[in-house]
């Protein structure tokens, strides 16, 4: 591959998960477009989150049904942990990553099972709210930049 076919697929890479998950300091979302959860939701979520975990809610703000996972699950619907709602056509709204391994630095998340459509990433230690609410069915940690 190319050096500037790797440049451009990176940048693609990063654009694509910047807007899965919009935090307060990134240009061009606007409060009408997305509203983020304040520091003290943060703070909420954090510790509704065990840590080591990666946490889906139904809601805006960390609220509503939560789905929790440990490890990366190939398919929500059927996996060893099952996410009733999500099986249930209900989209994730927000997302909080409480994980702590110095071996995955972020959590990637997919709209089909097996990892497929990669629909986003969240560094750990971050949270917030989908710019889109997002059917999800799979999601496994990953050891690269979420972009």
């Amino acid at each position: 591959m190319t050096r500037l076919r790797k440049i451009r697929t990176a940048l693609a890479l990063a654009s694509a998960c910047a807007a899965i998950v919009a935090f307060p300091s990134q240009a061009g979302a606007t409060a009408d477009q997305v509203r983020q959860p304040t520091d003290a939701q943060t703070a909420a979520a954090a510790a509704s989150c065990s840590t080591g975990y990666v946490c889906f809610w139904t809601g805006l703000d960390y609220t509503g049904s939560k789905c929790t996972w440990l490890d990366g699950d190939p398919d929500w619907y059927s996996g060893s942990i099952r996410c009733s709602w999500a099986a249930n056509g209900t989209p994730a709204r927000s997302v909080y990553n409480a994980g702590t391994s110095t071996r995955w630095t972020g959590v990637a998340y997919y709209a089909g099972a097996n990892y497929v459509s990669r629909v986003g990433c969240t560094p750990q230690g971050r949270g917030g709210n989908f710019t889109q609410p997002r059917a999800l069915r799979s999601h496994r940690w990953i050891s690269t930049s979420c972009g």
